[in-house]
């Protein structure tokens, strides 16, 4: 029986991960539960899948929800605070872990379970994004197995040879190509694009998404920080990754070997089907999905990227062909921008330029790249400052 930690239990992936593991009692224990603030949801969880351990950051969120355990007489202890996060990731209670808290406050949990030596099932992009190179040094010293759970790089994974390994180069491996659904606004015009609100911004047409996913989605930006993630990943250099536009979602990204073979993981545009893949490996589980009926499906097509429109697939290439501390700038600059573009406080081509803007400035004031997790966290908060500081100015 593996014991199952869940970071991020309240959201999307959260869940889904939940409904796998629910179908699958006999093989997997639920044993701790977090989320941020949204007591009255974790404490539904909390009923429904009987944790030994539930964490909540915000303290208030937290006391409620001892409350409510209490007065249930659920038999759950009730954790508060970022540093709690830290400790159920290390803690050996769990050899389990499902990466799945939005954004740079991932890094640290995640990067405690690597240390650990623990089997990470990483849903979030941005601890890769920030600290590659520390997560995958920290995982070799460790012995800890990553597996990714974005749709694109499980798909990867699943399309490599059996005993691959992330943070290998893969032998024998030409180019990956991440597939992208153009997001909402694919067939809309640059004019169209610019006055876009948040409320248009988060709809997307095939998969039901957090509204930060799915705002980098709109903009590409989360196909850009895939790119970085896949060269973490997988070792590989800029020019072996690819980024193509198929609007279907039914194929998840492809392999291209040197021989010209090309290998391609198919599948419903469900969550449920990548978590299922890596809460079982090696092995193979029911996810709750169905399969696919091709003769329905008539057609698949394909596109390349349109980086006028959509400019931040082509800030995050060169944040990955600079290196050093690039990726970092990104993501913090990123996750402000889409932050105040759902607040109404800039328009959605105001993302891309103050990206751009923060990207120039700390590459100036931040040449030495960061190796260290002191130094990563620095640069992240300055990076944030100075678009807070661009925010205020406006």
């Amino acid at each position: 029986m593996r014991r199952l930690l869940v970071l991020g239990a309240t959201g999307s992936i959260g869940r889904s991960t939940l409904d796998v593991a629910a179908r699958h009692a006999d093989k997997l224990i639920v044993h701790t539960l977090t989320a941020f603030r949204d007591a009255d949801a974790l404490f539904e969880l909390c009923k429904r899948h009987r944790p030994v351990r539930a964490v909540l950051v915000d303290e208030a969120a937290a006391s409620r929800l001892r409350e409510a355990i209490e007065a249930e007489g659920l038999a759950c202890e009730v954790l508060a605070g970022a540093q709690a996060l830290v400790d159920v990731a290390d803690d050996a209670d769990c050899d389990l872990v499902m990466s799945a808290i939005v954004g740079a406050a991932g890094l640290l949990p995640t990067l405690a379970a690597v240390r650990r030596g623990k089997q990470v099932l990483i849903a979030n992009k941005e601890p890769l994004v920030m600290a590659g190179a520390l997560l995958m040094r920290e995982a070799a010293a460790s012995g800890a197995c990553i597996l990714p759970i974005d749709s694109e790089h499980n798909a990867i994974f699943q399309c490599l040879p059996p005993a691959y390994r992330c943070g290998d180069a893969p032998k024998g491996v030409r180019r990956l190509l991440l597939t992208a659904s153009g997001g909402p606004f694919r067939e809309w015009t640059r004019e169209q694009i610019a006055a876009a609100t948040p409320q248009q911004a988060v709809k997307h047409p095939n998969w039901s998404m957090g509204q930060k996913i799915s705002v980098d989605s709109a903009t590409l930006m989360n196909k850009g920080l895939e790119l970085i993630e896949a060269s973490v990943l997988y070792q590989m250099r800029d020019e072996q990754l690819d980024v193509v536009v198929h609007p279907e979602s039914v194929i998840h990204s492809l392999v291209e070997y040197v021989d010209g073979s090309m290998l391609a993981q198919l599948g419903q545009p469900d969550m449920r089907v990548p978590i299922a893949h890596a809460l079982a490996w090696p092995e193979r589980w029911e996810s709750g999905v169905g399969g696919l009926d091709l003769a329905s499906l008539a057609r698949f097509r394909f596109e390349p990227p349109d980086l006028e429109r959509f400019p931040c697939l082509g800030l995050a290439r060169a944040a990955l062909r600079a290196g050093g501390n690039a990726p970092n700038l990104l993501n913090a600059a990123n996750e402000v921008a889409v932050e105040a573009y759902l607040c109404g406080r800039i328009d959605f081509y105001n993302l891309s330029s103050m990206i751009e803007a923060c990207l120039e400035a700390g590459m100036r004031f931040h040449a030495q790249a960061a190796a260290d997790l002191e130094s990563i966290l620095a640069i992240d908060t300055w990076a944030r400052r100075w678009c807070s500081d661009r925010l205020a100015a406006a």
